[in-house]
């Protein structure tokens, strides 16, 4: 039962997290803003990809399910609803996509509400700013780490799905009873995910370039944000988020 305990654990600490910031609004609009900042980063650093008619479905999906400000309250519900199942009806590799997916949400979930209480702190400040000076500020450099590490995981699990046999007839019988149980939300981003990657999959080497691609640009800017002076980060981000959409 450890996959069981371990999302049961990180939707607990989510929830936890969700109730600190309703409870102060200041703070859950800092969370916000956050999340829309990023949202806007991600989109201008693979701009390039997001035009591509092979690479736009996998940076959507990410953009959408990793790097997105919307709330994910009703997939987190429906993950601790299904924990104590998923090990029975699911198989491992499904599993383990769950596990890695609810570990990655529990550890953003945690870097951003920290970001979000030194972002109040320098109101007064471009958004550039402020960002980058959360960004040191909460420091953390292992789990930055570890959290693209952990993107890393999901993407490369959600290609290996599309490898086993009988899996996606498995996922659209599963459609309709995982409606019915309020399962809707969990069963769209498995179902999303596999169909992204499956794509990618039939054109070549196309999801290992993609997960490259994203391991190499998100190291490289978060090398940056810790490493390079304050106007360097600054100006990038600027250029980035002055990207034409």
């Amino acid at each position: 039962m450890e996959a069981t305990n371990i999302i049961r654990d990180a939707v607990m600490r989510v929830t936890l997290l969700r109730q600190t910031a309703a409870d102060h609004p200041g703070l859950a609009r800092a969370i916000s803003d956050i999340k829309h900042f990023q949202a806007r980063r991600f989109a201008g650093t693979y701009f390039d990809l997001l035009q591509s008619e092979r690479f736009k479905p996998a940076a959507l999906f990410f953009l959408e399910e990793l790097y997105s400000e919307k709330d994910y309250s009703d997939r987190d519900s429906q993950f601790a609803r299904i924990a104590g199942t998923l090990e029975r009806l699911f198989p491992q590799q499904v599993v383990q996509t769950a596990v890695s997916l609810a570990q990655l949400h529990r550890l953003t979930e945690e870097l951003d509400l920290a970001m979000a209480q030194h972002w109040m702190s320098n109101g007064e400040a471009p958004e550039v700013s402020r960002y980058a000076a959360a960004w040191r500020a909460v420091d953390r450099r292992p789990d930055r780490d570890r959290q693209l590490a952990t993107v890393l995981e999901v993407g490369h699990e959600l290609d290996r799905l599309t490898r086993a046999p009988g899996l996606r007839m498995m996922l659209k019988m599963m459609r309709g009873p995982a409606n019915l149980a309020g399962l809707g939300s969990l069963q769209k981003f498995l179902e999303s995910g596999f169909d992204t990657f499956a794509a990618m999959g039939r054109k070549g080497d196309g999801a290992l370039y993609f997960l490259e691609t994203v391991r190499e640009r998100e190291a490289g800017l978060i090398n940056r944000l810790f490493d390079a002076s304050v106007v360097a980060c600054e100006t990038e981000l600027s250029q980035i988020l002055g990207q034409p959409r």
